[in-house]
């Protein structure tokens, strides 16, 4: 029975102590570990709720059972309280907060403004320089792209000072017309600034009047009879017309704005951070917020935007999936923070709820490929093994599967996932060599397994090494035939669980069978999920392998089968009769008439066909 009073008592205590002010509050265990970090206008009211209130969520009533210390923080005012609350939950990462784990700084486009000759490169960090920053770009690849943009329109320089200084000759990049030489004096410094101009404008959203600049310019050097600049004005408008072509211009003509837009399902939640500036789409980024399970999404979203940028540079508006309780608090603390006006808002129709609605497909999307990959392995390992009450330690796991249709071309898939995912230098095809065993599964697994298991009891060259765990794809029948084959090899230590679809065949219904004893998961565990995928990938091995063998078995012909024909009288039969069925239904003496086909081999040929 979790016991809430110890920490209620430490707070009652302090609660007198506490002054009237905006603040913050920090709860410690018995560690002097910080369990959590609160913000309030007013810090006595605020904790006398923890005090006062009888029906607490299970997490508060869990934190405050381990509560031993009280620690508050005065500020001069709520938005103050906000910010501080939010690095000292990025710092120290309270186990009952909502904690940002994926925070990281974005890259930008600096362009300097100081150099004589000004270089365009990518930025991170805090921004020291003086210059012109446009940005935040999702990722260094949507930065690299804009930037190699710049490059082929404006021919900008991106190699370092040290570098541009100590050249004698221009490099490749001048050669492919990316750069106009300005480290060896190829371009007047009032046009090279000219173009330094024209890509901050391009970058600022302005290229169709940067379009409309450069057909001036290149009609000017037509009149002045300068074609050698007319080509090069030329080069770029077609350039630029192309990238205009591609550039990613969004729906709801979003000029500098943040769509973020939060999805939860099973206790996780994905928020999906899209950028917009310059009217384009700069590409979008997912987070994965920790957070109790029954934690509500408003709630995570409001926790992430606070703390999302408390160190970030933050954009005029804010376009949210879902309300938030402190809208008002922080739109007032960033707008104090950035010295201009935040907007933020909830798209409820129109363009921006179409944009807003393509964020939380994308959050959904993330979600459900984290679901599967989000633990590590380790903790995978662990969980299948406490809930099969295995003994070993897991690091390895085979799986087997059969396939077949009907008997024909049958074929037993290995597969292997150890801690880094999927081993496919372990994978192994079986071709089922016992006519007996083709239309047995039963029989399949247990040639499949004697044949994997004895070699490696044999130590024989190239033997895989054994597996922490045997999974095999099946019920209880085939669990049994597992067992058996394992045990006659001496291998009694290596546990095997068979997975089940059961009776229609449904993923999320299976039932798995270990030691004589029947298992189920609930339709949103993790493990359950691992054990589905890697169940999954030795099925599609299983097929792969399949199909090459049935496709390599329909393009055999029926005169491979008779001995003594080659390639080349297979290919002169083929060619008179055009096909093999027409060599079964000719007669002797139509088979002796094909050129290098003896009387002697027509016999066999025809014999083979009527025997």
């Amino acid at each position: 029975m979790i016991s809430s009073e110890i920490g209620k008592e430490v707070i009652k205590k302090e609660l007198s102590l506490v002054p009237k002010l905006p603040g913050v509050y920090r709860m410690l265990n018995e560690k002097n570990e910080i369990l959590y970090v609160g913000k309030a206008k007013n810090l006595p009211n605020r904790l006398k709720s923890y005090v006062s209130e009888k029906n607490h969520i299970i997490r508060t009533e869990r934190m405050l059972s381990q509560t031993r210390k009280l620690e508050i923080t005065t500020t001069s005012n709520e938005s103050e309280a906000l910010l501080l609350e939010a690095n000292l939950i990025k710092k120290f990462k309270p186990k009952f907060n909502i904690l940002l784990r994926d925070d990281k700084s974005f890259p930008f486009i600096f362009i300097s403004n100081k150099d004589k000759w000004p270089q365009i490169k990518r930025h991170r960090g805090k921004k020291t320089k003086e210059g012109f920053y446009f940005g935040p770009f999702a990722s260094a690849g949507s930065a690299n792209w804009t930037i190699k943009m710049i490059q082929k329109i404006f021919h900008l320089r991106v190699c370092d000072d040290t570098v541009f200084k100590n050249r004698e000759r221009p490099c490749i990049l001048y050669q492919i017309k990316r750069c106009s030489g300005p480290c060896v004096g190829y371009v007047e410094k009032n046009d090279y600034q000219q173009t330094v101009d024209d890509a901050i404008e391009f970058v600022s959203g302005k290229s169709r009047k940067i379009q409309k600049n450069l057909s001036s310019q290149m009609e000017k050097a037509s009149e002045e009879l300068d074609f050698e600049k007319a080509v090069i004005l030329r080069d770029r408008i077609k350039a630029l017309n192309i990238i205009q072509s591609s550039q990613r211009i969004n729906e709801a003509n979003l000029v500098e704005a943040d769509v973020i837009a939060g999805y939860k399902e099973s206790g996780k939640t994905c928020i999906q951070v899209f950028f917009y500036r310059s009217k384009q789409n700069w590409g979008n980024q997912a987070f994965f917020p920790k957070h109790d399970p029954d934690e509500k999404l408003g709630d995570i979203l409001n926790s992430f935007v606070s703390q999302f940028y408390e160190n970030k540079s933050v954009p005029s508006a804010i376009i949210l999936s879902e309300e938030i309780k402190e809208k008002v608090l922080i739109e007032k603390t960033l707008t104090q923070k950035e010295g201009k006006q935040i907007n933020i808002s909830v798209a409820k129709k129109g363009s921006k709820l179409k944009v807003v609605n393509q964020a939380i497909k994308n959050a959904k999307d993330s979600l459900n490929r984290k679901l599967y990959e989000s633990q590590n392995n380790r903790e995978l390992f662990d969980e299948v093994a406490k809930k099969f009450n295995l003994e070993t330690n897991i690091n390895l796991i085979e799986v087997y599967d059969n396939s077949h249709i009907q008997g024909t071309n049958s074929v037993g898939a290995l597969i292997a996932y150890g801690d880094e995912g999927f081993i496919k230098k372990r994978y192994r095809k079986f071709n089922i060599k016992h006519k007996k065993n083709e239309q047995d599964d039963y029989g399949m697994m247990r040639e499949v397994l004697n044949r994997r298991f004895k070699r490696a009891v044999q130590e024989k060259d190239n033997y895989l090494t054994f597996p922490d765990l045997v999974l095999v794809d099946g019920g209880k029948g085939q669990y049994s035939v597992a067992r058996e084959s394992l045990n006659e090899l001496g291998l009694h230590d290596i546990p095997i669980i068979a997975i089940a679809k059961g009776k229609f065949r449904n993923s999320g219904n299976e039932t798995f069978f270990h030691n004589g004893k029947e298992y189920k998961f609930s339709k949103n565990d993790p493990t359950l999920f691992f054990l589905q995928r890697i169940r999954d990938e030795s099925h599609r091995f299983a097929i792969s392998a399949h199909r090459a063998k049935r496709k390599k078995g329909i393009s055999k012909s029926l005169l491979d089968q008779i001995e003594g024909i080659g390639a080349i009288r297979k290919r002169a039969l083929l060619n008179h009769f055009g096909s093999a069925r027409s060599v079964e239904s000719a007669s002797l003496d139509e088979i002796k008439s094909v050129e290098g086909v003896e009387e002697k081999v027509a016999k066999k040929i025809y014999n083979f066909f009527h025997e």
